[in-house]
């Protein structure tokens, strides 16, 4: 088993977190473990970003997008002062 120890931690989180801990019947090493346990077992979402946003946006339309013919190979953009 690993053991942490957490640093530097500011007294109104240290204080939350007690008083957290106490709400839920729990130490503080109990509530850390409950709070990390928690937030790295959520599943990751499905697809990548692409995805993602698409299926936000896609209520709106716009699926049907004609893009204009390039005349012209794209290029490097250029950042002169």
């Amino acid at each position: 088993m690993a053991a942490l120890t957490i640093r530097g931690l500011d007294e109104q989180t240290h204080a939350r977190l007690r008083v957290e801990a106490a709400r839920h019947g729990r130490s503080m090493e109990a509530e850390v473990r409950a709070i990390l346990r928690e937030r790295f077992t959520t599943p990751a979402p499905e697809g990548g970003l692409g995805t993602r946003i698409h299926e936000r946006f896609a209520a709106l339309g716009g699926t049907d997008l004609e893009l204009p013919a390039r005349d012209e190979r794209p290029r490097a953009a250029e950042f002169d002062a």
